[in-house]
């Protein structure tokens, strides 16, 4: 299960040099687990080992899945699907891959039938505004990789979700199968890898779920106002000045009637 790219390359007066094209496989090659600890710790493992880039870990089931600053991440068995993927390309963190990735999913999500998608800084995705996928990024950018791995929920029943989710996460549902998931993951996915990060931070904008909303963060309050070119959250104080907010340094939340 692969799905072949090109890369975005430099334009000549205009037009796409032809020497420069190259292609990028995701899912080349692909490992699949029915049950496993974690597809990023297995993904991981597999970047140190010397794997390409490109090569895929999925799994049915994750028994210790983890999302972002450590989180447990449920995947329960035939329900959802756990997808990660090896970059090896110069990797800052924090930075724009969380973003590049999480459009990528919502892109694939959307083609699976979903309306009503977005991106919540600066890893959720939700369906009418409740999640469905969350992203996690690890990488050792001394060693010139990133592991970024996905959590989708396929067809978790609201009742099936831990109590504290109830009403705010929900599944994909349309009947779709793993493997169309899987699919969806890897074109979606590999396509915004490739592409120019501002054309990708644009189709975010189109996405953002925060803008415009009240976001609370350790040091204050205030009300989203997009991101900025490197990935980072601006949000305008009640004052009127405008603060950017670093993913790696903060833990964002929203009212208790909005989160």
């Amino acid at each position: 299960m692969s799905s072949v790219i090109r890369l975005a390359e430099p334009e000549v007066d205009g037009r796409r040099h032809p020497d420069t094209l190259r292609k990028v496989t995701i899912g080349l090659p692909h490992l699949h687990f029915r049950q496993i600890g974690s597809t990023n710790e297995r993904a991981r493992q597999a970047a140190a080992e010397g794997a390409p880039g490109g090569t895929l870990v999925t799994a049915e089931e994750q028994t210790a899945g983890r999302g972002r600053q450590g989180r447990p991440w449920s995947t329960p068995a035939g329900a959802a699907a756990a997808w990660s993927v090896l970059i090896r390309q110069p990797v800052e963190l924090p930075g724009t891959l969380p973003l590049q990735v999480g459009v990528g999913v919502c892109e694939a999500i959307e083609g699976l039938g979903a309306t009503g998608v977005e991106m919540k800084w600066p890893n959720d995705i939700w369906i009418e505004g409740r999640k469905c996928a969350g992203i996690l990024v690890e990488a050792r950018p001394q060693d010139g990789w990133a592991v970024a791995g996905v959590g989708l929920n396929l067809s978790i029943a609201d009742e099936e979700f831990p109590e504290e989710l109830r009403g705010r996460a929900t599944s994909l549902g349309r009947d779709v199968t793993f493997k169309q998931a899987v699919a969806a993951l890897n074109e979606g996915v590999g396509r915004r890898l490739a592409a120019p990060v501002a054309e990708t931070l644009e189709a975010f904008a189109a996405r953002d779920a925060l803008k415009g909303r009240q976001v609370r963060w350790g040091e204050g309050e205030g009300v989203a106002a997009g991101i900025d070119r490197q990935g980072n959250l601006l949000v305008e104080s009640p004052v009127g000045c405008l603060a950017t907010l670093n993913a790696g340094e903060v833990h964002l939340s929203l009212p208790a009637d909005a989160a």
